[in-house]
């Protein structure tokens, strides 16, 4: 899951925040490393590698949460509000990114307010009533 807040360990690097979870499941660390370094290449990262989430610029957070996220090879994708906070130029990136997993074969849920950015990553597009009546 992709949290909206990014939920970023301050603490670690951009590298130690993605290989984290591989590592602490078992993963060695070896191999763990190398499926960062491809997420970072990705993700057009690496030279972030190093750097710490305070760093970093908000479109930066989002795909290291999004690499963090994928490093574990998930069959599933949650975004919570991927795009809050984000500049147009910042959301379309992210937008490029989400339509790049959905190409490559990965399934992925939005919750977003943002209606113009679900339809452009979107193939199914569910809303929620703007309220209810007691």
């Amino acid at each position: 899951m992709v949290f909206q807040g990014f939920e970023l360990f301050p603490q670690y690097t951009v590298r130690r925040n993605i290989t984290l979870a591989p590592t602490l499941t078992g993963i060695d660390k070896a191999a763990a490393d190398q499926r960062a370094d491809k997420l970072m290449q990705q993700l057009e990262l690496t030279e972030q590698a190093d750097a710490y989430p305070y760093t970093l610029s908000g479109g930066q957070k989002q795909r290291v949460a999004i690499a963090r996220a994928l490093a574990l090879d998930p069959q599933v994708l949650l975004y919570d509000e991927p795009t809050s906070a984000l500049d147009p130029a910042l959301r379309d990136n992210v937008a490029g990114l989400v339509n790049q997993l959905k190409e490559g074969g990965m399934t992925q849920v939005v919750v977003t307010h943002d209606m113009e950015f679900a339809r452009s990553v979107a193939d199914n597009v569910f809303t929620m009533p703007t309220g209810t009546e007691a």
